[in-house]
């Protein structure tokens, strides 16, 4: 089963990149694509949060009804990758701005059915050592969220329609990867028949809810750092040094969001499964967190210094996320691991809307400097909430230890 779970985990990994690379294909063109629809200024913020609403009210639901329980995985998957694709292909004949944000909605409710889907495949192929998977796969998103600042340097002259048609055709491989090549996971219980309590279920799990406290304190940072490290980096390096090209910037973007934060995945993973995910999440957040409140120091001085605690910081605020997904699922029931990573990210992709909008607003109020120190508000609550559930690890890990001891006499 070994061989086969890891080559499980790497046809999943390369299904996720390929399907999610709609969600930020938009990103690359974004510029021509308000040009084409004449998107007022006031507007151009739909642009950009049309795909996260759309991934909420998706994963809403989808943890309502628990369909991630409740239909086999592979097949959910699958058919929301060739949804995604479809809507997000019908773009390039579209030159209305209202019916071009209502597809790019539908494509997020889309992959929905995609991201939390995958981590409940992993939760099936890994019993065992589950924090290093998903953090593979997580590892696997945090660099198709970066690639776009790398499309940007070697595709300026490339035509927008060809951007979102390649995303498309992305989206149909990971559909047919995971539909044809991509087997069940062996010994699969049989799906539950349907029932509304699944998700009552998840709330009232205390442990449950402890971690997904803590993933929501992780996901205020992290995606409003991802959105405006970059624009943040751009302005500090031109206060230093005036002839910084926007390609270097776009270079270090990617270093730091996709290798950095790459690479703080997998090491989260490995050292999670070996500490607990409560002592490595608090870690991590703790780290993420100090950099939030000391990035902002750094602007406008020696770009190396800068640099180097945004890398700190790319390493440190992704290498917790896989390990609440993998918390969660060991703390429900089977039958309803879905439904609860499902639940999860709704709420927790709820709140990035929320921080990334308040970045540019306090911006303008506190500049540079100071407004990343909001962001660390997050990582605190999420440490606190995680240091309540670190007692409930402690004592569901002696209790496995207890049986396997007895088993063992």
């Amino acid at each position: 089963m070994g061989v086969r779970s890891w080559r499980a985990l790497m046809w999943i990994c390369l299904s996720v990149l390929f399907a999610l690379s709609l969600w930020f294909s938009a990103s690359v063109v974004a510029q021509e694509i308000i040009e084409l629809w004449h998107i007022q200024p006031k507007f151009e913020a739909w642009l950009s949060a049309s795909i996260p609403i759309g991934f909420v009210t998706g994963a809403f639901v989808s943890a309502y009804f628990g369909l991630a329980d409740r239909f086999n995985v592979r097949y959910i998957f699958a058919l929301s990758a060739v949804s995604g694709a479809l809507f997000n292909g019908v773009i390039i004949f579209v030159d209305e701005a209202t019916i071009g944000i209502v597809l790019r909605i539908l494509t997020g409710a889309s992959l929905a059915g995609v991201y939390p889907v995958a981590v409940k495949m992993l939760s099936e192929w890994f019993p065992k050592k589950r924090g290093v998977a998903i953090g593979i796969l997580i590892a696997s998103l945090t660099v198709g969220t970066s690639l776009p600042h790398v499309v940007t340097i070697f595709l300026a002259s490339f035509p927008w329609q060809g951007v979102i048609m390649s995303s498309t055709v992305l989206a149909i491989i990971a559909a047919c990867i995971v539909y044809f090549i991509v087997e069940d996971a062996p010994g699969v219980a049989k799906s539950p028949p349907f029932s509304f309590t699944m998700l009552h279920k998840v709330i009232t799990n205390k442990q449950a809810m402890l971690v997904n406290y803590g993933y929501f304190g992780h996901n205020w940072e992290l995606y409003a750092m991802w959105t405006w490290l970059p624009t943040f980096l751009s302005a500090s390096f031109l206060s230093y040094q005036a002839d910084v090209s926007a390609s270097f910037v776009s270079l270090i973007s990617f270093a730091v969001i996709g290798l950095a934060g790459g690479i703080g995945c997998v090491i989260g993973g490995i050292v999670a499964d070996k500490i607990g995910r409560a002592h490595l999440t608090m870690l991590s957040m703790t780290i993420s967190g100090t950099c939030a409140l000391l990035i902002g120091f750094t602007y406008g001085e020696v770009m190396w210094l800068t640099i180097l605690l945004a890398l700190v910081w790319g390493m440190s605020i992704i290498a917790d996320s896989a390990q609440f997904s993998a918390a969660v699922s060991e703390v429900v029931e089977p039958e309803y691991v879905g439904t609860a990573v499902t639940f999860q990210m709704c709420i927790g992709f709820l709140i990035t809307i929320i921080s990334i909008n308040l970045v540019p607003i306090l911006q303008q109020q506190l500049g540079w400097q100071s407004v990343f120190a909001f962001l660390a508000i997050g990582p605190l609550l999420g440490t606190l909430a995680m240091y309540q559930f670190r007692k409930y690890e402690v004592k569901n890990n002696n209790e496995l230890l207890g049986r396997s001891e007895r088993g063992g006499k």
